[in-house]
């Protein structure tokens, strides 16, 4: 088991001793129709071309997909929000391994539907040292196939504790990207991609930096 599996599994442990039982069957429910729609399937696949995109980060400057592979290739991680703890798990992570990862001559972005001012609060919460992009209304995510609705029997769950996903999106679809890692080469072609529906399970990044 690697490192973040093992901070993951201390979490899911904490996680299930405060939560009512009510509220982990609802989300363990979610995840299972999640798995139903065949989103990994149908989503894009290695081998295929990342289409382009211009997105803001956190202080209002576009970023656009381009540029970064100018400087050779990208890896592009999709989260949730910061309202999510095992994002946030994932991406501290992928902070301490930026350093082999630059070293590898790649671009580490991270990418959810948050508004900037939640993506900034991301970067000072975790220290990050890498762009964190919005993508208004998931439409980039849309395009890759990665996104879906949270169901309606699970919304008010998330309220409860205090997570509402049309505050943190500015809207009101309440739609969310599975958690998704792409790496792209300078070709914009997929190389490498991790993607599951349980948002409990995330990337091996030391399997990550092998792949670039």
């Amino acid at each position: 088991m690697n490192i973040l599996a093992k901070q993951i599994e201390h979490l899911n442990q904490e996680l299930s001793s405060q939560l009512p039982q009510e509220i982990l069957e609802a989300f363990g429910k979610s995840i299972e129709d999640l798995k139903t729609r065949k989103i990994e399937e149908n989503s894009i696949q290695i081998g295929e071309q990342m289409p382009e995109f211009s997105l803001s980060n956190a202080f209002g400057k576009i970023i656009s997909s381009g540029d970064i592979l100018k400087d050779g290739k990208m890896i592009l991680a999709f989260y949730r929000g910061s309202w999510c703890p095992y994002c946030n798990l994932e991406l501290k992570f992928l902070q301490d391994y930026l350093a082999p990862i630059k070293y590898k001559g790649a671009a580490l972005i991270a990418i959810s539907p948050q508004s900037p001012d939640h993506s900034l609060s991301v970067i000072e919460k975790n220290n990050l040292e890498f762009e964190v992009l919005t993508d208004i209304d998931n439409n980039f995510a849309k395009t890759l196939g990665i996104t879906f609705q949270l169901q309606d029997f699970v919304i008010p769950y998330y309220r409860g504790l205090g997570i509402d996903p049309s505050d943190f999106n500015k809207n009101n679809e309440n739609t969310l990207p599975v958690p998704a890692v792409f790496v792209v080469d300078e070709n914009r072609m997929v190389t490498y991609k991790f993607l599951d529906v349980n948002y409990m399970n995330r990337v091996d990044v030391e399997e990550l930096i092998q792949a670039l």
